[in-house]
């Protein structure tokens, strides 16, 4: 989803099926780059998550002076800095990612230097101050450069590494977040090489799978921690990062409780036996890995195959649970969104870290759920979910977002609820943080009836601005695009390219051609089997045959099977001459665009002079006029508006103008309150 996405309007989804690949672990990404930067020599990361948080850590890397490289098979090469000083003149931005500011603030404490360390506004709000202490313990220094207890920070060691105190056990909390000891546990092997190391946990400790997460890493690049219980690790003298040489990342267990969430809610879409979640097995090193088992529970049919998880429906409608969350308290959240299909009241207890994360998670949770129609209790450390008594308890419903990427991605679950009520989305860009494509890949293996699928039309004469303002709707929406008027032309250049002339002896096969047609339209360009053939296919060449494929019956009989199949989830916004009246008469908006031919016939003057070609307006005008005339005498869908459509001329509008009017009229007919009681 684009940064201009501001919402997404989900369709009723009624299956799921196919195969999933998952981008890296989160988790295990940004220790893998802390760890490669501490080490000696270089480390090729493989499967290596692509995201904010990421980004934000290698950002920092660089600036600290280790080498970053991307080798041409897509992994990346992290030099470390082995005895060099870690140098920074800026203040270092991390973001909102928890897994780059708590171990990179214990790392450079230990590492010596002046540094500043901030983040977003959230990030200021989110608490380090156990971290701190532990730190200040050493003999670190410190300071907040906002309020106590919370980011921005200033380490103060502009003469170097701090003379650490090792006599004693390091004490940190371990009760509000395990990045703490995670912290501890990546940067004190930078004091071990004469000494043993120990650090005592003070309080239970949560989030255990994640200290785990880390134990395993640090063995992956030399050094092994010895614990006792959860309360006592010991750092051994000696201790000393080397690269491992090449490490691949593991497919996030938390993106994948999404898809087996999915797979669990609805049948498998016919000729697909489940879905495939590849790169991840039940023998991963993430504690999430265990939502599996919560997953089951709740009547998830899961299986570990060769390429990974099968997931199909079992129960139906889904077991109610209660479950301790302490070891799952990200994926917990997507135990929450299969609540809201439970045969009773699921309460998920042991989850106070939520309300430290992102956001205070407890509280939003229980506001959006209660959006749906769910009943939803919420305390210190539980949240109890009655889902909705029927289908007609549910509602339809925005959910706020609150700049939290696991709120979008586990609540766009409420998609397959069984009212068929869209969802809408806020702020769906905010998964970039973890799984850029969340969207895209749930899109690739759900479906929807095709009656629920939204489609936009947006018809006109030539000239009137229509494909501008189709591609602007579109991404605005979130929703896939349809050039209807570049369909016969793409036919002709592929019959072109397969050695196929334009007659009518070849009109069975030139109907294959259209109907099979690799077409996508992305931000105004025109792409064939991947290729971008914008102006290729405005040729004069490719005009002609595209005039002859025209008038095969065949030919334009396989282009509206074709256009039909263009409507996909999440929704499509088309444009032509005959989407509102004849390929999709049921279209959730028809919009009429026109323009006085005098104002057509300017706009069209001033696009050819851009190009270097001369024309005058009067011709362009009479050009517009005569063709309008025979747009409009055609026997085959002439040109006009549907009868539900709105008429928009848009003379005197700029383009932004006429698209916020298009958006204005689609929020009107949308199903969603513009404000709900919770």
């Amino acid at each position: 989803m684009t940064a201009r996405t501001p919402f997404l309007d989900l369709p009723p989804l009624s299956g799921v099926g196919g195969r999933v690949q998952l981008p890296g672990s989160k988790s295990i990404s940004n220790r893998v780059l802390l760890l490669a930067a501490l080490s000696d020599g270089t480390t090729e990361v493989r499967n290596l998550l692509e995201s904010e948080d990421t980004r934000v850590m290698l950002d920092a890397l660089r600036q600290l002076g280790c080498a970053v490289d991307a080798a041409e098979d897509g992994a990346l090469r992290i030099t470390g800095l082995g005895a060099h000083a870690p140098r920074v003149t800026q203040p270092l931005f991390l973001g909102n990612a928890g897994t780059a500011m708590r171990p990179l603030t214990a790392a450079l404490a230990l590492l010596g230097g002046a540094f500043e360390l901030r983040g977003v506004a959230r990030m200021h709000e989110r608490p380090i101050k156990d971290l701190v202490d532990a730190l200040r313990q050493l003999g670190c220094r410190i300071d907040y450069l906002g309020a106590d207890g919370y980011p921005p920070l200033r380490i103060a060691h502009a003469d170097g590494p701090p003379a650490l105190r090792l006599d004693a056990p390091v004490q940190v909390r371990g009760d509000v977040s395990s990045q703490f000891l995670t912290a501890l546990l990546m940067a004190l092997p930078l004091a071990a090489a004469t000494r043993e190391v120990v650090i005592e946990v003070v309080g239970e400790l949560i989030s255990k799978p994640y200290v785990q997460i880390t134990l395993e890493l640090l063995a992956r690049f030399g050094v092994h921690v010895e614990r006792d219980g959860w309360q006592r690790f010991r750092i051994p003298a000696g201790s000393r990062y080397r690269s491992p040489g090449e490490l691949l990342v593991e497919a996030d267990a938390s993106s994948a409780s999404y898809f087996i969430a999915a797979g669990a809610l609805t049948e498998p879409i016919a000729g697909q036996n489940g879905l495939q979640i590849s790169g991840i097995h039940l023998d991963a090193i993430q504690g999430d890995i265990r939502f599996v088992d919560a997953a089951r529970a709740m009547g998830a049919r899961v299986e570990d195959t060769a390429d990974g998880l099968l997931v199909t429906r079992g129960a139906w409608p889904l077991k109610a649970i209660t479950l301790d969350c302490n070891h799952i308290p990200d994926a917990a959240m997507t135990l929450a969104a299969m609540a809201l299909y439970a045969d009773g009241p699921t309460l998920l207890t042991n989850i106070a870290s939520w309300r430290v994360k992102e956001t205070d998670r407890i509280a939003a949770m229980a506001r959006e759920l209660r959006k749906l129609g769910a009943t939803a209790e919420e305390g210190a450390d539980f949240l109890r979910i009655t889902p909705p008594a029927t289908p007609a308890d549910w509602r339809a419903a925005r959910i706020h977002t609150y700049d939290d990427h696991r709120i979008a991605m586990c609540l766009a679950l409420a998609a397959f609820n069984p009212a068929r009520l869209p969802v809408r989305i806020e702020d769906p860009g905010c998964v970039a943080k973890t799984f850029p494509t969340y969207f895209e890949t749930l899109f690739g293996v759900v479906r929807a009836e095709p009656a629920d699928i939204p489609v936009v039309c947006i018809d006109g004469p030539s000239a009137s601005g229509k494909g501008t303002l189709a591609a602007q709707v579109a991404e605005r929406l979130g929703y896939r695009l349809l050039d209807s008027g570049a369909l016969y032309r793409l036919t002709a250049l592929a019959a072109m390219q397969a050695g196929v002339a334009p007659v009518a002896e070849n009109e069975a096969r030139l109907a294959a051609l259209a109907g099979a047609l690799p077409a996508r339209f992305v931000a105004g360009r025109v792409l064939l089997a991947g290729e971008d053939v914008t102006d290729r296919i405005r040729g004069e060449d490719v005009g002609m045959d595209a005039s002859r494929v025209s008038q095969l019956p065949a030919v334009r009989q396989a282009l509206v099977a074709l256009q039909h199949d263009f409507a996909r989830v999440p929704g499509l916004v088309a444009d032509g001459r005959d989407m509102g009246t004849v390929i999709f008469p049921g279209a959730a908006l028809k919009i009429y665009l026109t323009a006085s031919a005098q104002c057509r016939a300017e706009r069209r003057h001033k696009q050819l002079i851009s190009q270097g070609i001369s024309a005058t307006i009067a011709l362009l005008r009479a050009d517009l006029e005569a063709r309008d005339a025979r747009d409009m005498q055609r026997s085959v869908a002439p040109l006009k508006p549907a009868q539900d459509a709105l008429l928009l001329d848009n003379s005197g509008m700029t383009v932004d103008e006429t698209v916020d009017q298009v958006l204005a009229w689609w929020q009107a007919r949308r199903p969603f309150p513009s404000a709900q009681a919770v």
